[in-house]
């Protein structure tokens, strides 16, 4: 191959949600399947959806998905300003992997030279020891009464001198408006650096959009380098929001035949993407429910993290779930927390520091015999063990500043042999005496097929683990495949400079 002119790509979306992530994702792997050393990178994500570094620091999910497919280790530098939501106006502020404050929107925008200038040392960090870097923008790279304090979106592209590929999800309907005035009100310096469009999420017969494609094309002068079509059969983690395919609040209980699961759609619900796995398993009907209903029909309910466990406790009481969540307990429902959701199954989570919010002590749902204490250093590492009295093994994350501990006689729940590297011989999460409420520190538990499988056999005896199920990893391939196959990729390699 030639050597390439420009050293970045940028993916930037008509708005929120419209496959940013899973675009770059795809594009990363497809590189590196090219023989390229190519690194992903976001100035600033605002998600509760994280992971941790091999070295012990705090980057988007989305980012660290992205670098396992592009087959580089995951650093700081991928993600080096984390906004992580914790209410209706504020965030905790993670910079280059550590906690550096806690602002409300308008004290993190009053003044944005701090992120900004860590945000460049990052990316010219990423582009000295890599071939190619993949930027992928934030929201809509069109805000324009946020424009100049934008460094996420244009001025990135402008810094890393990147094409920038503009990603549309006809899914949502509007895609000509989403296209078309997007590049109409961009400033005429930074629409020239959009060399391509990709329509997302398409449904149906895609060969009747090809006279959507040329009018696009005619309209904007900018040509379509594919039509992606909605696609199923493997999971990548999403980035920010509960995914669209996910049945939030639905009219009825579980599908017949199906395996029910609930899981707590808390305000601040951070993490979802560790029930991933569940609800691509196509034995389950996982449901992610708001408001309070009666569990009847289902076989477990998981509480999952929260980024303001106390503040998404309160509201838990307020509606009303509690006496649900009591209720299937006594009837003998399969109750589990992660993270959060674990801090909530106990009997009190204490925050002496303020560290989600005004200081106090809140009453748990006492469900097991833990108190919790949040802690101003946050506990970030990955881990390695055994479920407890099993020889499944479990592979996870934490990512938390509570320390829960037992305040009477407990079984724990994950018997750990590894943080980040390092023997340990430690024990995390607890279970209730009947073993039927359980909670664990560990994030991305189900990622791992043996225990997904375990946790589905122990609430249904029938349960039949899928053949051949496909790992994360090998989802990557089938995602770049997909990708492959609707892309023009000859366009897209000469973008970034590289010919065959």
């Amino acid at each position: 191959m030639a050597e390439k002119e420009s050293r970045a790509l940028a993916v930037f979306g008509t708005a929120s949600d419209v496959g940013k992530s899973i675009v770059a994702t795809a594009l990363c792997r497809i590189f590196s399947n090219a023989g390229i050393d190519v690194a992903p990178y976001k100035a600033q994500n605002m998600s509760n959806n994280s992971g941790v570094t091999p070295d012990g620091l705090e980057i988007g999910r989305a980012q660290i998905a992205q670098a396992e497919a592009a087959r580089v280790v995951p650093t700081a530098d991928m993600n080096p300003v984390l906004l992580k939501p914790n209410s209706d106006t504020g965030a905790q502020v993670v910079l280059q992997g550590k906690v550096c404050t806690t602002e409300t929107a308008k004290g993190y925008f009053r003044d944005t030279t701090l992120w900004a200038e860590a945000a460049r040392e990052s990316l010219e960090r990423l582009m000295q020891r890599h071939e190619l870097v993949v930027i992928e923008g934030a929201g809509s790279c069109a805000e324009m009464n946020l424009y100049d304090r934008d460094f996420v979106n244009f001025r990135t592209a402008r810094l890393s001198r990147a094409p920038v590929i503009l990603v549309a999800d006809i899914d949502r309907g509007g895609v000509f408006g989403q296209v078309v005035g997007t590049l109409a009100v961009l400033p005429p310096e930074d629409r020239a650096l959009v060399k391509g469009v990709i329509i997302n999420r398409f449904r149906g017969d895609i060969d009747l959009f090809s006279d959507g494609v040329e009018m696009l094309e005619s309209m904007t002068g900018v040509p379509v380098l594919g039509v992606i079509p909605w696609f199923r059969g493997f999971t990548i983690d999403a980035e920010d929001a509960v995914p669209l395919s996910a049945k939030v609040d639905p009219a009825g209980g579980p599908e017949e035949g199906k395996i029910g699961i609930a899981a707590i759609y808390f305000p601040h619900i951070s993490n979802f993407t560790d029930l991933s796995p569940l609800e691509h398993d196509p034995a389950v009907a996982l449901h992610y429910l708001h408001y309070p209903r009666s569990l009847k029909g289902y076989k477990a309910l998981i509480l999952p993290g929260s980024k303001n466990v106390r503040g998404d406790l309160a509201w838990l009481y307020s509606l009303g779930w509690e006496d649900e969540i009591r209720a299937f307990r006594a009837e003998g429902g399969i109750i589990m927390g992660i993270c959060g959701g674990y801090q909530m199954l106990g009997k009190s989570i204490a925050d002496p520091h303020g560290i989600e919010g005004p200081a106090g002590i809140t009453r748990a749902l006492s469900l097991l015999d833990v108190e919790t204490v949040l802690e101003e250093d946050k506990c970030l590492s990955n881990a390695l063990g055994t479920i407890a009295g099993t020889a499944v093994e479990v592979s996870g994350y934490e990512i938390h500043h509570g320390r829960s501990a037992a305040s009477g006689v407990c079984n724990s729940f994950i018997k750990m042999t590894a943080r980040n590297n390092c023997p340990v011989d430690e024990l995390d999460g607890t279970v209730s005496s009947d073993g039927r409420v359980m909670g664990s520190y560990f994030h991305g538990l189900f990622d791992e097929p043996a225990v997904k499988n375990w946790f589905l056999s122990f609430m249904e005896l029938s349960y039949r683990p899928q053949k051949h199920e496909k790992g994360r990893r090998e989802s990557y391939e089938l995602l770049a495949a997909h990708f492959s196959s609707h892309l023009d990729l000859k366009k897209i390699f000469t973008i970034i400079g590289v010919v065959s």
